[in-house]
C-alpha cells in the first residue's frame, strides 16, 4: 500500500476556503483532513462536510459519463453516449433554437457559489456572449447585500476573522458561524474570554448561555425596524459620531428621517422582542470600544432585505467605530482579491435580456419573448434550491425544453435533463479559490485523476465553442494555460499571485501594509469619492421604508437557513437523508403535533411531507426547514422551497425565502 498526501483548497460555498490535505492510498482518497499551516485560519481542522466530500466522488449516484434521456422527463433514465455525442447534439438544439427563436432562447442557468475562478463567469461568460444567449443574474444569494456595500463602503475589505479576539463587543446579526463560517468560532470563543459582549439577532438561537450574552430573536423580515429602531434611539441620546459622519460620510439624512419613524417601542412590537433588551443592544453597541458587527447573509432573505442590510451596515459609521483593530464590519471580504478577467480573454462583450434565476418557475412556465427554449444548467441545482419549487418542476418537465444538465451526481435537476454531462469535484480539478471571509486565496490541484469522463468547465466551453467551429484562442487553451493566465491576473491587495504557491495546491495569504486590515486606516472605501454613502442608490426611491408581509391564512413564518450536513444543497445525495420541520413546542401542542409526527407543511403555493421536530431554540411563530434538501428526503418528494413565493427583493432583485408563510397540521395517511 502507498500513501500520499496531497495538498489543495476546498471550494465549497463558504467564507473559510480551507486548505486542506488529503490522503490517498492506492490511487482512492482515505482522508480529507485540514491544513496545520499555510492558511491563517484552517489551524488543523475541517467542517464534516468536506470532512466526508470523498463519499460524493465515490457515490453510486455519481456521473461519470455524458447520457442522453430516453424515458420522461424526471424519471433519471437515460443511456450512455460519448462525450462527441453529447457535444454533436447540444450544438444542433442550440443551433436550431437560435435560428428559428434566437439566441436569447437560450439560457445559461448558474450560480457557482462553489466554484473558484475558472468555474463560473470566466470560458463560460465568453461562450455564451458569443452565442448570443440570455444572461442569468445571479440572485439566490447576496444580490441585495452585494448591492448596498458596493454603494455604500465600496465593497471596503473587513475586519479580518483573527481580529474578532480584540473586540469588545461583538454583534451577529443574520449570521450562524457555526454551521457556515465554522473557523470564525474559536476566534469568538476567545473574544469571550477576553471579555466581549457577544449580541446576536437571528429569528433561532444558535448558541448556548454561555456563549453569549444577548440574543434578540427578531421575527422574519422585521431586522429593518429594529435597526432603524437602534439609530433613532442613538440619535436621540445624542450617540452619533457627527464628527466622523461630516467628514467621511453622505446621505446621512434620509437614514435618520426613516429612523425617526421607529421608536423603540414600535420596532420592538413589529419584531416581536423586548423593548429592554433591545434598548440594551442600543446601549451597549454605542459604548463599547472596539466594537464589531459580523453581517450576515441571513438578513437579504426577505422584501425588506436589501433595505435591512443598508440599516445594519451603516450602524457602525454612525457610531464612529472604525479607524483601530477589531473594530468596524465584515461582511464579504472577496472583492480584497480580484481577477483581470480582461487580460485574459480581452473585453467580453454581452448585452442581452437579463433574466432573474430566482423567477426560473416564470421564466419556463409564461409567455416570453422569445420563449426560453434551450437551458444549460451547470453549478447549481434549481429543482432543490430556486422558490416556487412546483413551477420550477412544472417548466423542466416540458417536452419542447431542451435542457442541458453539467453536474457531478444525480441530482433532483439531473433527472429532467435531455443531455447530462458528467462533471469533475474539486477534488479531480486545478483551480484558483478566492475566499469571502478569510484573506487567503486558495490552489486547487487534483489529487486524483476524473472519475470516469468527467470534464471540469473549462474543458467542456472549449469542446462547445470548438464544436461550433469558433477559432478564437480561449477555445483553444487547456486547463494548465488557464491556471498560468489566472494566476498572471490576480491582484491580492495590490500584491500578485504566486504561482508556486497556487499552482501545488497550497493556500496564499495576502495582507494589507504587512498587517490585517483596519477599516479607515490601512483600507477605505472603494467608492468613487472614499465616502460612505449611508443612502445607497441601490435602495431606490423609497430608502428604509418597511413593507411587511401579511398572510392572516398562514399564520406561521417560515425559515430556510444553511444546516451542518449540506452545503446549499451540496451533498444531499447521501448526507441529508430525512426532511424534518422544526417547531416551537407551544405552536405545536396548539396543533396538536407530537414530537416525530407526520406533518403537512403547507401554503397557496404546495406542501411538504414531513416529520416535525419540536424546538424552543426557535421563537413562537417561526418553523425552520433546512434550504437545500432534496425531492427524496420528504415523504412527497417537496422541500422547502416548494413553500417559498418568487418575490423579489427591491435590491438587487434578490430571492425572498424568509417571505415564506405557511400553516402546519397533522398529516394521517388515508
Amino acid at each position: 500500500m502507498t500513501d500520499q498526501i496531497h495538498h489543495t483548497s476546498c471550494t465549497m460555498d463558504c467564507p473559510d476556503t480551507c486548505a486542506l490535505e488529503v490522503l490517498v492510498r492506492d490511487g482512492k482518497i482515505r482522508k480529507i483532513s485540514g491544513a496545520r499551516d499555510g492558511h491563517p485560519d484552517t489551524a488543523g481542522f475541517i467542517c464534516s462536510k468536506v470532512a466526508r466530500f470523498h463519499r460524493r466522488v465515490y457515490h453510486p449516484d455519481r456521473l461519470l459519463y455524458p447520457m442522453r434521456r430516453h424515458g420522461e422527463k424526471g424519471a433519471g433514465q437515460f443511456e450512455r453516449i460519448s462525450w462527441e455525442s453529447a457535444i454533436e447534439e447540444i450544438v444542433r438544439r442550440f443551433q436550431e433554437i437560435k435560428t428559428r427563436w434566437g439566441g436569447e432562447a437560450i439560457l445559461p442557468y448558474h450560480y457557482g457559489g462553489s466554484n473558484g475562478l475558472l468555474g463560473d463567469e470566466f470560458l463560460d461568460s465568453y461562450f455564451f456572449a458569443k452565442l448570443g444567449a440570455s444572461r442569468c443574474a445571479k440572485t439566490l444569494c447576496a444580490a441585495p447585500s452585494g448591492a448596498v456595500a458596493g454603494g455604500m463602503y465600496g465593497k471596503m475589505p473587513g475586519v479580518a476573522f483573527e481580529d474578532f479576539t480584540r473586540a469588545k463587543f461583538i454583534l451577529l446579526w443574520g449570521v450562524n458561524p457555526k454551521v457556515a463560517n465554522i473557523h470564525l468560532v474559536p476566534y469568538l470563543r476567545q473574544a469571550k474570554k477576553n471579555g466581549a459582549f457577544i449580541a446576536v439577532v437571528d429569528p433561532k438561537c444558535n448558541f448556548s448561555e454561555n456563549e453569549i450574552d444577548l440574543h434578540l430573536p427578531v421575527y422574519p423580515g422585521a431586522d429593518l425596524p429594529l435597526a432603524l429602531s437602534m439609530i433613532n434611539y442613538w440619535r436621540e441620546n445624542d450617540l452619533l459620531d457627527l464628527y466622523f459622519l461630516d467628514a467621511h460620510g453622505t446621505g446621512l439624512e434620509p437614514l435618520l428621517e426613516a429612523a425617526a419613524e421607529w421608536p423603540i417601542e414600535r420596532a420592538a412590537r413589529t419584531a416581536d422582542v423586548s423593548p429592554f433588551r433591545l434598548i440594551k443592544l442600543a446601549k451597549v453597541y454605542a459604548d463599547a470600544q472596539p466594537a464589531l458587527l459580523r453581517c450576515g447573509w441571513g438578513v437579504e432573505r426577505n422584501q425588506n432585505g436589501g433595505q435591512a442590510i443598508a440599516a445594519i451596515l451603516a450602524m457602525p459609521a454612525l457610531l464612529g467605530k472604525f479607524g483601530v483593530p477589531g473594530g468596524g464590519y465584515t461582511l464579504s471580504n472577496s472583492a480584497a482579491a480580484r481577477m483581470d478577467k480582461e487580460k485574459i480573454f480581452g473585453k467580453i462583450t454581452w448585452n442581452t435580456r437579463l433574466l432573474n434565476q430566482t423567477r426560473l418557475g416564470r421564466l419556463l412556465n409564461e409567455p416570453l419573448e422569445p420563449p426560453v427554449k434551450g437551458l444549460f444548467v451547470y453549478n447549481c441545482n434549481p429543482a432543490a434550491t430556486v422558490p416556487d419549487q412546483n413551477a420550477v418542476l412544472r417548466g423542466l418537465a416540458r417536452e419542447d425544453l431542451f435542457t442541458v444538465v453539467f453536474e457531478q451526481v444525480m441530482t433532483d435537476t439531473a433527472r429532467y435533463a435531455d443531455i447530462l454531462l458528467p462533471a469533475v469535484t474539486f477534488l479531480e480539478q486545478q483551480e484558483i479559490r478566492r475566499a469571502y471571509g478569510s484573506y487567503a486565496i486558495g490552489g486547487v490541484q487534483p489529487v486524483i485523476p476524473p472519475s470516469g469522463e468527467a470534464k471540469p468547465n473549462e474543458a467542456v466551453f472549449a469542446m462547445l465553442g470548438q464544436a461550433f467551429g469558433w477559432d478564437d484562442k480561449p477555445f483553444q487553451w487547456d486547463s494548465d494555460t488557464y491556471m498560468n493566465k489566472v494566476v498572471q491576473a490576480l491582484n491580492l491587495n495590490g500584491q500578485p499571485g504566486n504561482h508556486q504557491l497556487l499552482l501545488s495546491g497550497k493556500t496564499q495569504p495576502y495582507r494589507f501594509e504587512n498587517q490585517l486590515p483596519v477599516q479607515f486606516k490601512t483600507v477605505f472605501p472603494g467608492t468613487a469619492d472614499s465616502r460612505i454613502h449611508l443612502t445607497p442608490a441601490a435602495l431606490g426611491k423609497q430608502p428604509y421604508q418597511y413593507h411587511p408581509v401579511q398572510e392572516a391564512q398562514f399564520p406561521l413564518a417560515l425559515i430556510s437557513p444553511a444546516n451542518a450536513k449540506m452545503i446549499s444543497s451540496t451533498l444531499g445525495e447521501f448526507n441529508y437523508p430525512e426532511l424534518w420541520v422544526d417547531i416551537y413546542p407551544e405552536d405545536a401542542t396548539a396543533r396538536n403535533i407530537d414530537a416525530g409526527a407526520r406533518v403537512r407543511v403547507f401554503n397557496q403555493l404546495g406542501e411538504v411531507i414531513c416529520r416535525a421536530n419540536l424546538n424552543d431554540a426557535l421563537r413562537p411563530g417561526v418553523v425552520s426547514m433546512p434550504k437545500g434538501a432534496w425531492g427524496k428526503s420528504s415523504l412527497n418528494h417537496r422541500t422547502s422551497t416548494a413553500l417559498c413565493p418568487d418575490t423579489v427583493n427591491r435590491v438587487g432583485g434578490g430571492a425572498c425565502y424568509n417571505d415564506a408563510r405557511v400553516e402546519i397540521e397533522r398529516f394521517e395517511e388515508i
